[in-house]
């Protein structure tokens, strides 16, 4: 969801500003979309640490195959923290950013674009803060949004792995249950790879710009940054398919929600038929957050689609 909410208000912001050379929405865009694309960098890491201790428990639990249904306020509670922490940690973004304008001596057109300068207005206490984050914003990028949910998923996938290859290996093997915990430890491995390769071309140009920037002229340093930004956008458009792809019963219930939508989905027989039985695999299947009991499986019931 916040990916669509960056592809949505952030890409035609950015895509305004290279056409007309105008900042849509002045400098309020210049600090909400710096604001929601280092939110979406922290959601993405606290989801996929949540993700990884998710599937840490999954193997450490002693009866991992009938571990009960986590309750919805559970889950809400979990997206709260994710999301309230990583706006948290993204609010001194609003106060670093700010509109300039920039006259060509050629031609003389203005141009508007956006500068990393805190105000002078700010009050002295919050100025010194914003000022100290601004020094050490490149290396709080590359630990926080690049090292950590790597190093986090690389963690939980290798003690995951070895645990269930000394306690489990002979249960686990050939069962349709270590098939399922391995899928879900790919789709977790395969959003990681997403991630870090295009947060790298970030990281790397942080690093460039923060002890090359006097020998750069103005437009590498925009080029610099539009490249980070198509990176961003390009992550944005890429993991909700991913995660649709591999995670089957995800998938499945998002193309249940859709099929509702249309109008071939009526309830004739058929409809129904099928939905109950896709219904059923999903039920049976694991999801991405937590595995359901396989003891006693729900009674095939014609009940249409889960909308």
């Amino acid at each position: 969801f916040w990916d669509f909410l960056i592809l949505f208000f952030c890409l035609p912001v950015v895509i305004f500003n290279e056409i007309t050379k105008k900042r849509l929405l002045g400098d309020t865009s210049c600090r909400i979309v710096p604001f929601m694309e280092v939110s979406s960098l922290g959601v993405t890491t606290f989801s996929l640490c949540a993700l990884g201790i998710d599937r840490f428990h999954a193997a450490t639990s002693p009866q991992a195959s009938t571990r009960p249904i986590e309750q919805c306020q559970s889950i809400i509670a979990k997206l709260a923290v994710i999301w309230v922490g990583s706006m948290t940690l993204s609010v001194p973004e609003i106060l670093l950013w700010q509109l300039a304008q920039d006259t060509s001596p050629v031609s003389g057109v203005v141009t508007e674009y956006c500068t990393m300068k805190p105000s002078s207005n700010l009050p002295e206490s919050i100025y010194s803060l914003v000022l100290t984050y601004q020094n050490a914003r490149m290396w709080w990028y590359f630990g926080c949004y690049f090292c950590l949910p790597i190093l986090f998923t690389v963690s939980c996938q290798l003690v995951t792995r070895r645990i269930r290859g000394t306690e489990k290996k002979s249960e686990c093997r050939g069962s349709k249950h270590g098939q399922c915990e391995g899928h879900l430890n790919c789709t977790i491995i395969a959003l990681t790879i997403i991630y870090g390769l295009c947060t790298t071309p970030e990281n790397v140009c942080n690093i460039v710009v923060a002890y090359m920037s006097p020998d750069m002229s103005k437009q590498t340093l925009d080029l610099l940054n539009l490249i980070n930004q198509f990176f961003l956008f390009f992550k944005c458009s890429v993991t909700p398919v991913l995660l649709l792809c591999l995670c089957r019963p995800l998938g499945q219930a998002f193309m249940d929600c859709c099929c509702c939508c249309c109008e071939g989905c009526g309830p004739d027989t058929t409809s129904s038929e099928s939905s109950a039985d896709s219904k059923l695999k999903t039920e049976m299947s694991s999801s991405i957050f937590f595995d359901k009991p396989r003891e006693t499986p729900p009674p095939l019931l014609a009940l249409g689609t889960p909308c």
